[in-house]
């Protein structure tokens, strides 16, 4: 027999046990449970875990990774608290931060605060949403840590933005309002 013919039998074989197979289902499986996997809903009871634990609940006293704890709680005393704390961000670095701030600025913030810090932002103009102050209110008395205290935990009708900003740009994001602040009441 030549290499030709034996080519061509092992190609009929090939094509005999292609057409020969059901194409609906799965002839096999090599690792079914990549396939079928063992759902759990996501805080029911299972016992597996120890004392009747949740499936998905995080463990007692633990941190998301990246995540850092403010440690100051959300309330009006919380707040005259955070009055006090200084930006902990280099000052060396301060232009870059600024910049940073800017940016983020632009992003999260200025659709409802404007570009300068009025108050007038593209939502305010459209009367979407009302009573945004500007930061050049006296009766505000904004400082650094009380504008970081607001974006970590919101205000009134301003949401948090901590799932948004981490920690270093929530104060970058400070800072720049601090700058604006100023600009507004020279």
């Amino acid at each position: 027999m030549n290499n030709f013919s034996k080519i061509g039998i092992v190609l009929g074989l090939v094509l005999l046990v292609a057409s020969c197979s059901d194409k609906r289902s799965r002839n096999f499986e090599f690792m079914p449970d990549m396939y079928k996997s063992v759902g759990y809903e996501t805080y029911q009871q299972v016992d597996f875990l120890p004392n009747g634990t949740s499936a998905g609940l995080p463990v007692d006293n633990t941190i998301a990774r990246g995540w850092i704890p403010y440690g100051i709680e959300n309330s009006i005393e919380g707040k005259e608290q955070a009055r006090l704390n200084p930006s902990p961000l280099d000052s060396l670095n301060k232009e870059e931060n600024l910049k940073i701030g800017k940016e983020l600025y632009a992003i999260y913030c200025s659709l409802c605060h404007g570009d300068k810090g009025d108050g007038q932002g593209n939502l305010v103009k459209r009367e979407k949403i009302l009573g945004v102050p500007s930061y050049a209110d006296v009766a505000r008395n904004i400082t650094v840590g009380s504008t970081y205290h607001v974006i970590y935990y919101g205000l009134n009708s301003m949401g948090s933005y901590a799932g948004q900003l981490d920690t270093k740009e929530r104060w970058q994001v400070a800072e720049y309002v601090m700058t604006l602040k100023e600009d507004l009441t020279k």
